[in-house]
């Protein structure tokens, strides 16, 4: 294989690549602004420069200073085999202290104040390649702030012309809203007037701007960014399995960041799934067991709840009618696997249906017109549930009758079912349409368990009521539009006496089996950071419960209990764990 020596480190690297991208892949660390892997190559910024040597096939392969021994852009250079490249060299650091002079010239000193401290691209080059003093003196040019769309701010003094925001919005969203306007130390980024930057990725553009220019509205000034947590997640919202990082503090989300998957989302998320985790923060979350006490609902233990839940569940299939549940596609596929479990465990002949998935729009590609074995294509997906077809390949698996939603209701509109279990966890707490509240109501005689994330209509025809975790309260895993199987981890506890639709399960089955349930009594738990000098991370209250539902020993057991769910073992595709940030600077104890 053809290797480049950069920096005394051997990189190798396939044919095609440049001299940038090949110390990328090796770990070698070369300073750069204006590159970015899914953009074109304008080489702008120039800090990336280095020395370059090649062998010269006139002169017995001798290596000799390439282009005359000019420093070179390592971003748009071509490797080859034998090169040796210095960008620590004297005339390459020169290099990268004008320019990083030149770059501060006008910069304003308000990093104390600027939501990019602690992830800026400038504060680390500037402590590692700038200098130590600005020789400066005169005035500093002032541009305006402004409001580029619904979702991003622009504060163009901090702006450094690495034009990856235009690029982005030309090459990837297709939408082209950015442009660059005059020339020299009044150049600036703008929008055309009357056209703000509304495609469904513009918020893609915050998370490319290396410095803190371009700034999201949403997280202005909400939290310290060395105070948050990184958590590998998986889209919770739509059919298409993008793979985030939910960035969280004392048990809070904060914003949600794409995480780099070239073989789904490659670098990219849309706004959609930004900013769709709202309702896990929502003032309309269920938060304590319900059941329905001389007509009204009224909030009680766990215990007494899950007993009158297998009471009135067992009740109906011993009086000789049917047990139906329905699985909603917001659901993880270890959460099915638990539900579909309990229900055949109370009656093995119970109806299994998949909940409403819901739909919004249609499909788009990005960039516009780009088909879908073209590399660079990003699929944003109309369906509306993360799961939908994980659960038909559990229950499927589980075997037994099992119907799309709009049978389901039709079944449950008869006489045959008498108890229905009922699971939510959509983004807004009316998801049911009118036929299934009608259907599944306890003034039909049915005796109806719901387990939901949010308030809605469903409640008031409901017997008991038990809380349901979020996506990002829970572990599990989800099957995207493309048959993918993604695992992902919990980032945050349940908001205070919820739990996962999995545990719930479980701790159904074992009232159904006589077991007590372990750790009567209720009490709060402190989550603290193992790093020193770190805030509390979240408060946790620790319910009586059955065995631990653990998503990984869940899937271990769906593969054993079946052959249709052996990919479940083997198939998954777990998350890497977050990169752990050290500091540059040496820590004193005062």
């Amino acid at each position: 294989m053809p290797t480049v020596t950069i920096n005394g480190v051997q990189c190798p690297f396939t044919p095609g690549q440049t001299i940038l991208q090949a110390a990328n892949a090796a770990g070698v660390d070369i300073p750069f602004y204006c590159y970015h892997d899914g953009l074109s190559i304008v080489a702008s910024c120039r800090i990336c420069l280095g020395e370059v040597w090649a062998p010269n096939p006139r002169n017995e392969n001798r290596l000799e200073p390439f282009m005359g021994g000019k420093l070179l852009p390592t971003c748009q250079t071509p490797a080859s085999d034998g090169m040796v490249v210095h960008t620590d060299s004297p005339k390459a650091v020169q290099n990268q202290k004008a320019v990083m002079e030149y770059l501060l010239i006008n910069h304003p000193l308000d990093c104390p104040v600027c939501d990019q401290a602690g992830e800026c691209l400038l504060q680390d080059y500037s402590f590692k390649y700038g200098r130590g003093v600005s020789r400066f003196q005169e005035q500093k040019v002032k541009n305006p702030k402004k409001d580029l769309g619904p979702h991003v701010y622009l504060y163009a003094d901090r702006c450094i012309m690495c034009t990856r925001c235009v690029r982005f919005t030309r090459e990837v969203s297709g939408t082209a809203e950015l442009y660059v306007d005059g020339r020299g130390n009044k150049e600036e980024i703008d929008v055309f007037p009357g056209e703000g930057i509304t495609n469904p990725l513009s918020a893609n553009v915050i998370d490319l701007c290396p410095v803190g220019a371009l700034l999201d509205k949403d997280f202005l000034f909400a939290q310290r960014v060395w105070f948050l947590r990184s958590t590998p997640s998986i889209d919770g919202i739509t059919a298409s399995g993008d793979n985030l990082w939910i960035e969280h503090n004392e048990g809070r989300v904060y914003r949600i960041k794409p995480r780099e998957n070239m073989g789904v989302n490659k670098w990219w998320i849309t706004d959609e799934v930004r900013y769709g985790w709202k309702h896990v923060h929502s003032d309309s979350r269920l938060r304590s067991t319900m059941r329905r006490q001389y007509g009204a609902l009224v909030e009680d233990d766990s215990e007494r709840c899950y007993a009158d839940a297998i009471d009135g569940l067992r009740r109906a299939a011993e009086g000789g009618r049917r047990l139906a549940l329905l699985v909603s596609p917001m659901l993880t596929c270890e959460d099915a696997w638990a539900l579909a479990t309990l229900a055949r465990e109370i009656d093995p002949n119970a109806v299994l249906g998949v909940g409403p998935v819901l739909r919004r729009g249609e499909d788009q590609t990005f960039p516009p017109g780009a088909g879908d074995d073209d590399p660079r294509a990003f699929r944003v997906y109309a369906e509306k549930a993360p799961n939908a077809r994980g659960v038909r390949h559990v229950l499927a698996a589980v075997g037994g009758e099992t119907l799309d939603y709009d049978d389901f209701v039709r079944r449950i509109a008869g006489d045959e079912v008498g108890a229905v279990i009922l699971t939510g966890n959509y983004t807004s707490g009316d998801w049911a349409p009118q036929p299934l509240a009608d259907a599944a109501d306890r003034r039909h005689g049915r005796f109806v368990v719901l387990i939901d994330t949010l308030g809605g209509p469903l409640i008031d025809g409901a017997d008991v009521v038990l809380p349901g975790c979020t996506w990002a309260e829970k572990a599990g895993t989800f099957e995207n539009a493309r048959g993918l199987l993604q695992a992902f981890e919990a980032a945050i506890p349940p908001v205070e006496f919820a739990r996962s639709e999995g545990q719930t399960a479980f701790d159904l089955l074992a009232v159904l089996h006589g077991e007590a349930l372990a750790s009567p009594r209720r009490v709060k738990v402190v989550v603290v950071d193992e790093q020193p000098g770190m805030v509390p991370q979240a408060t946790e209250v620790v319910l009586p419960r059955s065995r631990l539902f653990n998503a990984a020993e869940v899937r271990a057991e769906m593969a054993r209990a079946t052959p249709a769910l052996a990919a479940f073992a083997g198939e998954v595709t777990l998350p890497a764990p977050a990169p752990r940030h050290e500091a540059a600077v040496e820590m004193v104890e005062l």
